[in-house]
């Protein structure tokens, strides 16, 4: 059935403001071409979106032409203010941006393990206060959050893991009661982290592929068809929990230790360099696996490296015969520390593993990427929620 006027003004204008977002500025003229429409109707969306705050002029075209240039429109980046969290064992990291993702302020602060959970939630939520009014943020339409753990299908909810501090559920509740006319969403780190690769990373010519993220533990991140796939329970990506052989034991199911995590976890993998000669000291600022990886790739210690890339074979061959997923990105501080020189050895091993061929890339996201990924949410969440079509007045 033909879609109705409204209907069709609502498709028509949410076109127009996807291709502000990807083009940014343009003109009526150049607005009619992309989209099709004739000028009477390409004139009239304009003056909507003028209307409801969404677009203004921001400039005019370059063009010679006899009288006037053509009035350039561009999206009202301060429309909205984000923000978005990555929420780690040992602290939070905020991104402040407009609309349109442009980042206005960023901050961290380091939360200690023994930090109490009302002193931990208070100082995140404090954190992400000063950055948006550094920012000049009035209020945050929406925040995004990354954080480690399982989210429940049904609810969004991040669920009670154990292991995992308790203030990063609480954080979420106490934003929420904070900032009342906030959005509020949260989401698996690596998951976000795909979802970075996905858009902006090394993956973007991929509808299909398996992150692994590889940190202070490990964790993976499911796309098929260019969707992420969460899984019954919001468990998909559990790969430390993998039974894998070489580790001496078995996971169970509140301990991941005997599973793929005792391979490829910071302390497994600091471990295994300490076997080969090479200790590098923790400075607190990334995980230690990540400087001892950074520091063998600089050395050009091929025994670690051939060691390491064996462990990693074990789970990414796991995953390859389950999901065959064509590409696999090492991610992470690790997996950006190890860079092209793991990510080649991997494949090369992943190969003579499997019938099915995989292609192994390194981040360039690196630890960026939850951030990045979060950030990206929150502007689509925030976008969907301002460019939909509004009731019209009587």
């Amino acid at each position: 059935m033909p879609a109705s006027p409204s209907t069709a003004r609502a498709i028509n204008d949410r076109l127009a403001l996807r291709l502000l977002q990807q083009e940014g500025p343009l003109t009526a003229g150049q607005l009619k071409e992309l989209t099709g429409l004739s000028r009477p109707t390409v004139a009239d969306l304009v003056e909507r979106l003028a209307a409801a705050g969404l677009i203004d002029v921001v400039g005019e075209s370059g063009e010679q032409r006899r009288g006037p240039n053509a009035k350039l429109y561009g999206i009202v980046a301060d429309r909205a203010h984000l923000a978005a969290l990555d929420v780690r064992t040992e602290g939070v990291s905020v991104v402040v941006s407009d609309l349109l993702g442009r980042v206005l302020t960023e901050a961290s602060v380091p939360i200690g393990g023994d930090t109490g959970t009302g002193p931990a939630v208070e100082q995140a939520v404090a954190l992400v206060e000063r950055a948006a009014k550094e920012a000049g943020a009035p209020e945050l339409h929406t925040v995004g959050i990354g954080a480690p753990g399982l989210i429940d299908p049904a609810t969004g909810e991040l669920r009670d893991s154990g292991g995992l501090p308790e203030w990063h559920r609480r954080l979420v509740l106490a934003l929420q009661e904070r900032l009342p006319e906030t959005r509020v969403h949260v989401e698996n780190e690596t998951n976000l982290a795909a979802l970075a690769e996905q858009r902006d990373g090394v993956a973007r010519d991929r509808d299909t592929f398996v992150l692994l993220w590889l940190g202070h533990g490990t964790g993976a991140a499911v796309v098929l068809d260019g969707a992420l796939r969460r899984g019954a329970s919001g468990g998909t990506g559990e790969i430390g929990f993998l039974p894998v052989p070489g580790t001496g034991g078995l996971p169970s199911a509140v301990d991941c230790e005997g599973g793929f995590h005792s391979l490829a976890g910071s302390a497994a993998i600091v471990e295994l360099a300490e076997q080969h000669g090479l200790v590098v000291e923790d400075d607190g600022y990334e995980p230690p696996a990540a400087r001892v990886v950074r520091e063998a790739v600089a050395r050009a210690s091929a025994e670690f490296l051939d060691a390491l890339a064996d462990r990693l074979a074990v789970g990414v061959a796991s995953v390859v015969a389950v999901l065959d997923p064509g590409c696999l990105v090492l991610a992470g501080e690790v997996g950006q520390a190890g860079g092209t020189d793991l990510a080649v050895r991997v494949e090369s091993r992943v190969r003579r593993m499997s019938p099915l061929s995989t292609e192994v890339r390194a981040s360039t996201l690196g630890g960026e990427a939850v951030l990045r990924g979060a950030l990206l949410t929150a502007r689509d969440r925030a976008q969907d929620d301002l460019f939909a079509p509004r009731p019209a007045r009587r």
